[in-house]
Formats: structure tokens, C-alpha cells, sequence
């Protein structure tokens, strides 16, 4: 589907999550800038709506301003200082997360030539199944998936059978 100029197996894998989960008449708010996947989004008549770049660690006025049906943040999280923060701010009653896995074998992401391009966090699953539900989500849906690489060496090997990507679709539990 989008093989020449996306990370296709991510953003298939991410697109078929999405509409098993949410319907196109459900307006999403999405974490970060217009990126690759919102304009996937938008292509596959989801209506997408997008922060404009503000420090979500400092400000979370956009989070706060409008109630949306669903809010996504796919692979952001891992650059938040506080992703609590963020989702305890926003006003939803369904979410749809990625997040870059940690991995044994290879330290956390740092870009060597982007100063802002660097994962503060990388979560294990537990711990972000964790902090939904501390903030009042309940899981309804998960999957994990890998990333190979087309390299030869033994971290790319492991990249073939190692999960990277952790997906989440949670809904706010009534009760909280």
C-alpha cells in the first residue's frame, strides 16, 4: 500500500489498527504536527486534526480547548519529558498510541545531527498499559510488531524477530 515512501509495514500494520477501532465520522485529534500518517489519515476519509508544534511538555492549552472522539499519538510519546501529563489533559473518550518499544540489545534513540530528535523514554508494554490505565483508560486492543532492517549484522538479525512497535486502542473508563 504505501511502499516507496513510508515505512510501509509501520503505517499498514497502523492503518488497518485504526479502522478495526474507529470509524471515519469520528473526528481524531493527533498528536504532533501534520506528519506522514495524519495525511494517510486524511487520504482514508478520517477527519484529523493536529497540534501546531507548541512544547506539549510546557503547554497543554490544546489538549484542554475541545472534546474530540478519538486522540492519537503515534511514536511521540517517547519524546514527551511527561507523557502523564498529556494524557491526563486530554479530552477523549478513545486512544490510539504507538510507541517504539526499548529494546535489550540497542540503547535508546538519540539523533547525533537533530537536537530535539532523541527518545526520552522507551517504554516496555507493561508501562505504558500502566499509565492508560492510571489516567482511567481500559485496554481494548494490542499489538506488537516488528521493524527488520535491511542490514546485515546481529542487531538487525534480532530485529526480525524482536517486537519494536507496541499499538494500543484503550477507551476511558465510565466509572472515572
Amino acid at each position: 500500500m504505501y511502499e516507496k515512501t513510508y515505512p510501509s509495514k509501520r503505517f499498514n500494520i497502523t492503518l488497518e489498527f485504526l479502522k478495526k477501532h474507529i470509524s471515519t465520522n469520528e473526528t481524531i485529534f493527533d498528536l504532533g504536527v501534520p506528519n506522514p500518517f495524519s495525511k494517510i489519515m486524511v487520504e482514508n476519509k478520517y477527519t484529523v486534526i493536529n497540534t501546531k508544534g507548541e512544547d506539549l511538555d510546557t503547554n497543554q492549552t490544546a489538549l484542554r480547548e475541545k472534546h474530540y472522539d478519538v486522540f492519537t499519538g503515534f511514536e511521540i510519546f517517547e519524546h514527551l519529558l511527561n507523557p502523564y501529563t498529556i494524557l491526563e489533559n486530554v479530552k477523549c473518550d478513545k486512544i490510539l498510541i504507538s510507541i517504539p518499544l526499548r529494546l535489550w540489545f540497542s540503547s535508546a534513540y538519540r539523533s547525533k545531527t537533530d537536537k530535539w530528535d532523541r527518545h526520552y523514554h522507551e517504554f516496555e508494554d507493561w508501562q505504558l498499559d500502566w499509565l492508560l490505565e492510571k489516567i482511567g483508560f481500559q485496554i481494548i486492543d494490542r499489538v506488537k510488531f516488528t521493524h527488520p532492517v535491511k542490514k546485515i549484522g546481529f542487531r538487525p538479525l534480532l530485529r526480525w524477530f524482536t517486537p519494536r512497535y507496541y499499538l494500543v486502542y484503550a477507551e476511558r473508563n465510565p466509572k472515572i
